[in-house]
Parts: structure tokens; C-alpha cells; sequence
């Protein structure tokens, strides 16, 4: 993949680039719709990942190529107003980063870029987090500077938010820019602490895409946000951190019935997080996998972000594992993949599970992909 974008680099510009950037997929293992209520996650970056090559300019223009959309081009000033693009969505992410990155006092100067990557799209291990971090990188690189993992998370998220149009929490940034190899990151998603919690060693990551298409900004992802921001309101709070169960239940009469089932999956999951990472700690697997089941019950029966294809592939998975590990979907909802983790002697069976079931029930064919927790961000050449 690297080759065959230095080419297309090299094609577009007549030159080679400067540098190569990678920055990670991520597969969130528990935790969902608790990250924008500044609650708990626990993600890792996995072996999947956006590659964006880059050659500084002696102007104030980008240029960029994006392989995978057929090569489509775009061209902007930084030193004119920046605008959305009329018809390339994936333009913004690329002009919402530059955005986010004046804004915040960078002085960038031009560059030429070539972006690709084989992170699967709407598949709920967040290309699009991959994509912003990346290119923050990868602008910041051109013009001679750096920034911390925690702020190039915060100009992807805050390009996604207020550039792109969906209202994500920080996690996908965050673990795309600070993923420790080996390890998943507990992360505190009030104040951004990360505490690293290893995975034990018998432990593997299998994610099976479900193909069931979905798109974030156009789905019901922004309408669970504002349901959970109108219970945190009812309270006079912040954001559900700072509701209990007890409150909740107490005030249930007083509560629209489908947001409060909203926000007590999310005050339920984010415990649910600060015990799977004892259970691992432990390697307590029987304990995850209940953790991990009743994370994808309640993301089905609660918040209703499931599709009855993701909970077919659940139930093959968690019969496969046992007691011996756990599955459940990951990601926004409405599709995308669900993560299981297994016992390497299980990931066969496992697949061999769901190609015995799932096209045939469904007529969908499942995509699969495994992973050990890999680096965040870094420059390969």
C-alpha cells in the first residue's frame, strides 16, 4: 500500500514525497456512546490504517489526491476562506483539518498530499478518525512543526464536529493518535487521562464487518447525543458524568421514556468499562464476556443502535467463546462491525461459525479482520 501511494505521489506531482504518515484504525472493546458524555472507554489502535504522503510547497496551497475515491483531486488556499466542498465529502475532512489547525495558531504553509488506506469505511473502526490524524500530521510535518497526540486528537474531532457535521466524542482521535503497541488505553474521557491496560497474551482481537452500510452524520448517531445531552440538562448537568443511576431512576416519571433509556445505557456501560478493565487486568475472561454481553444487550434494548444482522453475528461469536472471552458490536451503530475477544485456538472456529451462518441467514457476506493492539500515529519515511 505504502509503494503503490508513493507512486500515485510521485504520478500527481512529479516528485517523491517527503514523508509518509500513518495513523491507526480503532476498535473500541467496550464502552460505546460514553465517550461525548465524558465518561469511560477502552479502545485500542489496531493494524489497519490511513497512509498520507506529503511534500511541502513554498506557498499556501494544498493539493491533494485521495486514492481510494478514484483518484479524485482538490485543491485549496489557506490564505482564502475555506469553505466546505460542493461534492467530495471526503474533501472536508482534509480542508476541516487545515480549518481546525489555523485556528488553533499553526502557521501552516502549503503542501502536496496523496492519501490512501485500508481502513474499512462505515464499518465502525473510525477511517475517519484515522483520516483527520493523519492529516494533522502530516500538515503539521510539512510546516515544520509538531503537536501532542492529545492535540492532534483534538483538531480531528473538532473538524469532525464543526467542519464535517457529526457530533463524535474525542475516543477515535484519541486512540488513532496515543495507541501503545500490545495494549488497549482506558481512557477518561472528562479529563483525557489514559491508563494502558494490557490484553492477556492468549487474548486476540477478531472484528467482523457486517457490511450492513451505514453513514454517521446522515444516521441517528447526533439524535442519541442530543437525547443524552437533554437528560444531563434536566439535571442541571454537564453531560451524564455527573448523573447517577439513582438520580435517573428518581426522576423517570419526569423524563421523555426513550431518553432516559438512552442515558441509562450510557451511566450503566461507563461501569460496565471500569470492570472489564479489572476483568482483564485479572484475566478474569468469564467476567469480560458477561461485561461484553450485557454492553451489546444494552446498546440493543437501550440506546437501539443495533441491526439485527449485528445481533445474529454477536450470538454466533459469543457461542463460539464461551466462557473463554467475549463479543458485542462496536462503533456508532447501525451497522458497521462487531469485535470478539478470543483465544487464538477459538479465532478459527470463530470464522468458520460465522461463514457457516451469517451469509446464509442474512445474504450478506461478512468481511474479517484481525488485529493485535498496535501504535498510535507515527512518520515512516
Amino acid at each position: 500500500m505504502r509503494k503503490e501511494l508513493q507512486l500515485a505521489f510521485e504520478h500527481a506531482y512529479g516528485a517523491a514525497p517527503a514523508a509518509v504518515v500513518r495513523a491507526p484504525g480503532r476498535v473500541n472493546i467496550i464502552g460505546e456512546h460514553t465517550d461525548y458524555n465524558q465518561g469511560f472507554v477502552l479502545p485500542c489502535a489496531i493494524a489497519y490504517e490511513t497512509l498520507v504522503a506529503v511534500r511541502p510547497r513554498e506557498d499556501r496551497v494544498i493539493n491533494v489526491v485521495a486514492l481510494d475515491w478514484d483518484a479524485q483531486t482538490d485543491r485549496f488556499d489557506l490564505d482564502s476562506k475555506v469553505a466546505s466542498h460542493p461534492t467530495q465529502q471526503w474533501s472536508n475532512y482534509v480542508r476541516g483539518v487545515a480549518v481546525e489547525l489555523l485556528k488553533r495558531g499553526y502557521d501552516l504553509r502549503g503542501c502536496d498530499l496523496a492519501i490512501t488506506g485500508n481502513v474499512p469505511q462505515g464499518a465502525g473502526l473510525s477511517s475517519s478518525a484515522a483520516l483527520e490524524v493523519g492529516l494533522a500530521k502530516a500538515l503539521l510535518l510539512a510546516s515544520g512543526l509538531d503537536a501532542s497526540p492529545l492535540a492532534l486528537a483534538k483538531v480531528g474531532q473538532a473538524a469532525e464536529n464543526d467542519f464535517v457535521g457529526c457530533a463524535c466524542g474525542i475516543m477515535d482521535q484519541l486512540i488513532s493518535a496515543a495507541g501503545i503497541a500490545g495494549q488497549a488505553l482506558a481512557i477518561d474521557c472528562q479529563d483525557l487521562s489514559m491508563i494502558p491496560v494490557s490484553l492477556p497474551g492468549t487474548l486476540s482481537l477478531l472484528m467482523i464487518n457486517s457490511n450492513v452500510k451505514r453513514g454517521l452524520v446522515d444516521s441517528e448517531y447526533n439524535t442519541r447525543r442530543q437525547q443524552c445531552e437533554a437528560v444531563a440538562a434536566h439535571f442541571g448537568a454537564s453531560s451524564l458524568r455527573h448523573v447517577s443511576l439513582e438520580q435517573l431512576a428518581a426522576a423517570a416519571g419526569e423524563l421523555d421514556p426513550v431518553a432516559a433509556n438512552r442515558a441509562q445505557h450510557v451511566l450503566e456501560e461507563n461501569q460496565r468499562v471500569l470492570d472489564s478493565v479489572t476483568a482483564l487486568e485479572q484475566g478474569n475472561l468469564p467476567r469480560l464476556g458477561e461485561l461484553m454481553a450485557a454492553s451489546h444487550a444494552s446498546m440493543r434494548d437501550l440506546f437501539a443502535i443495533t441491526t439485527p444482522e449485528i445481533d445474529l453475528l454477536v450470538e454466533i461469536l459469543a457461542g463460539v467463546a464461551g466462557e473463554q472471552g467475549g463479543a458485542r458490536m462496536t462503533g456508532g451503530g447501525f451497522g458497521g462491525c462487531v469485535v470478539a475477544l478470543l483465544p487464538e485456538h477459538l479465532v478459527a472456529p470463530a470464522i468458520a461459525a460465522v461463514a457457516g451462518r451469517y451469509q446464509a441467514e442474512t445474504g450478506l457476506q461478512e468481511t474479517v479482520y484481525t488485529s493485535q493492539p498496535c501504535q498510535g500515529v507515527s512518520v515512516l519515511l
